[in-house]
């Protein structure tokens, strides 16, 4: 089988309060957003702090009905999925079907910075959140 996953794309750790966890990264370790966003399809604003060739990409909702909102209520702030950037996203969400894995998405769609995602239910993944993303 060929390798799906060329690299991770980001790291995303959800937040109560987004501007607060910007200056934090910004004052600890000199962080800076490179690009920030609301995705309303997901009821989400992200900001995007770049880590070499990745991100550690800051969620926080937009609406209390979001899967951030729901996801903050049940867990608290903190790690919320992985993203792996792949050349295809729609050959690897049939890679995961193929193996009888469970999605959220059941194609391919818009993502934050033009990109095409998916996700990959974490009760496939061994408790992880992934997210597939193509740019």
């Amino acid at each position: 089988m060929t390798e799906l996953f060329t690299e991770i794309d980001h790291i995303a750790i959800a937040v109560n309060d987004l501007p607060a966890a910007i200056a934090w990264y910004e004052e600890a370790f000199g962080a800076t957003v490179e690009h920030q966003e609301v995705v309303d399809s997901d009821g989400v604003e992200e900001a995007l702090l770049r880590v070499a060739d990745s991100y550690i990409q800051l969620l926080t909702p937009t609406r209390e009905d979001s899967p951030v909102a729901k996801y903050l209520a049940n867990k608290g702030e903190g790690l919320h999925h992985v993203g792996y950037r792949v050349k295809n996203c729609a050959e690897a969400l049939a890679a995961v079907k193929a193996t009888g894995g469970r999605v959220i998405d059941d194609a391919p769609r818009p993502g934050s910075r033009g990109t095409t995602v998916a996700f990959v239910h974490p009760k496939t993944s061994f408790g992880t959140l992934i997210e597939l993303v193509q740019e």
